[in-house]
């Protein structure tokens, strides 16, 4: 539900509503939750930032902030997501103030799905100080960006918004206005907003202000309504209930659906003269005006599709995800059975992942391997861990199936110490590939696949191996999470390097990526000897291990 009220009453009430005067408030609208979310990519130039810092002081001034009205939060975002204060943080405005004119730009990508993922699975949670869901206090995000996202947003802001995160995008001079509203809750027009450039801001964020802090006049005065009112600026008027009509003393005519003869299969509407029958949401009124029969039938019967249900005229069908296909019983959705691939996942032990981090990295492995055709002439999985030195934990040719791969991967030993990365490319190039640890030849045009995944800055050279692994015909992804740094995983990634490499604030956000890996993986969409891939992006990594799938 939106926050901001329609602002021209509509035209079938009879009464003309008395006017009330608007009092002079500071801007009140109930308690909220308010988390600002900014854009300080390398794009936006350092007095460009300086007008956002403008923007958000300028609204956040004229809240009615406080521990029990409404609290008020800032992260901003590049390549990775900085938390500058959380709703519990601070509960004055200068106190805010002081830390918005602290922030440092972190100049970086623009990774605004990131930066979503952290809002909902962070920065709205109790325990970073937002009211608990039962009191109902709005839930706002205002995300202020000047460019394309780097990494998808369509799908999480979906989940922010079902999760009860109101969104309203705010884009300014190059923004994508397509990306804005992928982002935005609806009603789009009254949640997108786009400012010509940064000069202008700052008389937008007025006009934003006005929209945000309309005075709700059937909370502020006493409007006698019987039925419902509605709040317009300065005034408000009185609505009934469909089947009543407005009387200047604010009483009910009769209400012919009480009769009880109406025979609606769903719902029964009143009109000053009689009643029609309505049907609920997804449903159609059929031609005796009186049943209703399922518009969507995906909504209407128990379809069993593991993916995706399409409805067609009368009838329905089953999708699977691209690279995927649909099994026999016209329901299941096959894995990577299209074809077969030699996976060697390389996995940081060093010290700094620590041990209970290190469990979800294992458990990371498993929700990959549960999507691959496990067998000796199918899909092959090899396993390798490195710190200060590097251990096969197991080659490509020790396991044949996915459950034997499972459990030795539970069973694998924390190494801890350094973080030699150059070193583990080195041992997968030479040892993990051969035909020895169970590659299978190049002749036979098996695809080879190598996803390392660390958490820090290598003690050693990675250039070197990074570029004979892609040179050999490995198609390597990287995955980076904490201080791993963007421009190994870069140079360790094959092209297209957007395609092939992920980044994540921490641990506790991950698994998005394994969906959208599967999809890059399925041997469906390699052709040899080239190696190249179809590919959809490997996920924002930003989910690595809510374990969503």
């Amino acid at each position: 539900m939106s926050l901001l009220p329609d602002l021209l009453p509509s035209d079938d009430h009879e009464a003309e509503p008395p006017l009330c005067p608007l009092p002079a408030l500071k801007c009140r609208t109930g308690p909220l939750d308010i988390v600002f979310v900014i854009d300080s990519s390398r794009s936006v130039r350092p007095f460009e930032f300086e007008t956002m810092r403008r923007f958000m002081i300028d609204i956040i001034s004229n809240l009615d902030v406080g521990p029990n009205a409404t609290r008020v939060g800032v992260i901003q975002y590049s390549s990775q997501v900085q938390n500058i204060f959380s709703l519990k943080t601070f509960f004055t405005w200068a106190d805010m103030e002081k830390a918005i004119n602290s922030i440092i730009p972190l100049a970086q990508g623009t990774m605004t799905g990131l930066a979503i993922q952290y809002v909902m699975n962070v920065a709205f949670t109790t325990h970073e100080g937002a009211r608990p869901p039962h009191k109902k206090i709005p839930r706002i995000a205002i995300i202020v960006t000047d460019g394309r996202p780097q990494d998808r947003v369509t799908e999480v802001a979906t989940q922010a918004r079902n999760a009860g995160i109101e969104i309203y995008a705010v884009g300014i001079q190059r923004a994508d206005m397509n990306s804005l509203r992928a982002m935005a809750s609806p009603p789009l027009e009254e949640h997108v907003f786009l400012v010509e450039s940064f000069e202008l801001i700052q008389q937008f964020g007025k006009q934003f202000q006005d929209k945000l802090c309309g005075v709700d006049m059937c909370v502020e005065q006493e409007h006698g309504c019987q039925h419902s009112c509605v709040s317009t600026p300065g005034s408000f008027y009185c609505e009934c209930n469909p089947g009543y009509r407005l009387n200047v003393d604010r009483k009910t005519l009769i209400d012919y659906c009480s009769f009880g003869n109406h025979s609606c299969q769903h719902e029964c509407v009143s009109i000053p003269n009689g009643h029609y029958c309505r049907c609920r949401s997804g449903y159609t009124l059929q031609p005796d005006s009186k049943s209703c029969r399922a518009t969507d039938l995906c909504n209407g019967v128990d379809h069993g599709c593991e993916f995706k249900c399409v409805s067609t005229e009368g009838s329905y069908h089953c999708m699977c995800p691209e690279g995927q296909q649909l099994q026999a019983d016209g329901k299941m959705c096959s894995k990577c059975g299209a074809g077969h691939i030699d996976l060697v996942m390389v996995i940081d032990g060093s010290k700094s992942v620590r041990p209970q981090n290190f469990e979800l990295v294992k458990q990371f492995v498993n929700r990959i391997v549960d999507l691959l055709d496990v067998s000796p002439h199918g899909t092959r999985v090899g396993l390798v861990q490195y710190s200060s030195r590097v251990r096969t934990e197991f080659p490509l040719n020790k396991y044949h199936s996915a459950d034997e791969i499972k459990k030795a991967v539970m069973d694998v030993e924390y190494m801890e110490k350094g973080t030699m990365t150059g070193l583990a490319l080195k041992h997968m190039v030479e040892h993990s590939f051969s035909e020895l640890e169970g590659a299978r030849p190049l002749s036979h045009n098996i695809p080879r696949i190598g996803l390392v995944f660390t958490d820090g800055r290598s003690q050693d050279d990675i250039s070197e191996w990074a570029r004979r692994a892609k040179e050999s015909g490995i198609v390597m992804f990287a995955v980076g999470v904490g201080k791993a740094v963007e421009e190994e995983l870069r140079a360790i990634a094959s092209e297209p390097v957007e395609q092939h490499f992920s980044y994540s604030a921490d641990f506790t956000t991950m698994t998005h990526l394994v969906e959208n890996f599967s999809l890059n993986i399925c041997p469906g969409l390699v052709e040899m000897p080239v190696m190249a891939f179809v590919h959809l992006y490997i996920c924002f990594a930003l989910c690595f291990f809510a374990m969503c799938l």
